[in-house]
């Protein structure tokens, strides 16, 4: 007894087996997929194009919220440190300071002065190095001397951390998370440091605000401290709240993605 073959039965088979063999597989891959991406937000990484994880500080904030924190770097003198307190007083509003360590030893009164007014204090390492170049330990130590210097001045142990030269890798910012802190970036520039003058200040900050941002500047510059009101009035003008960091960013779950920002979950 034989058996007739029917060739076109056979390939249609065949066809409906790769059919389900490809199905399968597919739903395989995009459940993988899902997984990896609960895994990376979960760790508050985030996959590259390359498809490498990567660790990212926060450089803006995801809000309805019209808010901004305005941030100033402390590196240079303090020499216009109470021409700044005063027009934060003037102005109703704290802002945050992020302070290098050796700042902190060379001007400890204007710290004192800067924490007394109620402003928020951020570090920004010990010697503000290339922390790119530093190894584990060597960032872990630039976070923690920094912060002991603050501590023993204000009571108060530092929580954020913003890296020198705007600079990061993975090992700062995971060593930064390790030793308690978050990693701060920001979002608009105001070329401060470049001895612009508050209008020209104010041209770079116009179009570029938006609700989460986390604004640049520095003390000890030429015109710091005489542009400084009029910056956070036209701020105000269009509607916008200034706050500390610790007031805008999120605590507690969230992912930041990969532009830097920060998304409550």
């Amino acid at each position: 007894m034989f058996m007739v073959i029917n060739k076109s039965k056979v390939l249609s088979y065949i066809l409906i087996f790769s059919t389900v063999a490809v199905l399968f597989f597919c739903s395989v891959a995009i459940q993988n997929k899902g997984i990896l991406k609960n895994e990376l937000e979960d760790n508050n990484t985030t996959e590259t194009s390359t498809g490498i994880n990567k660790e990212l500080p926060i450089y803006a904030v995801d809000t309805n919220e019209k808010k901004v924190a305005l941030t100033i770097n402390c590196a240079w003198n303090a020499d216009d440190v109470d021409k700044i307190i005063e027009v934060l007083n003037k102005c109703n509003i704290k802002v945050t300071f992020f302070m290098v360590g050796d700042w902190v030893e060379k001007y400890p009164e204007a710290v004192k002065k800067i924490h007394e007014a109620g402003h928020e204090i951020g570090n920004h390492s010990f010697s503000h190095p290339h922390v790119n170049k530093l190894g584990q330990q060597e960032n872990e130590n630039e976070i923690l001397k920094c912060s002991k210097l603050i501590k023993a001045l204000t009571g108060e142990e530092t929580k954020l951390y913003r890296a020198p030269y705007g600079e990061y890798n993975d090992t700062v910012i995971k060593t930064a998370r390790n030793v308690g802190h978050e990693a701060i970036q920001w979002s608009v520039d105001t070329l401060d440091y470049e001895g612009l003058d508050g209008s020209q200040m104010w041209d770079r900050l116009n179009n570029k605000l938006a609700n989460g941002s986390i604004i640049l500047m520095h003390n000890g510059t030429e015109h710091t401290a005489d542009s400084l009101e009029l910056l956070i009035n036209n701020i105000k003008d269009k509607g916008y709240e200034i706050v500390k960091v610790s007031d805008l960013i999120y605590d507690g779950d969230y992912t930041i993605d990969a532009n830097g920002i920060q998304r409550k979950k």
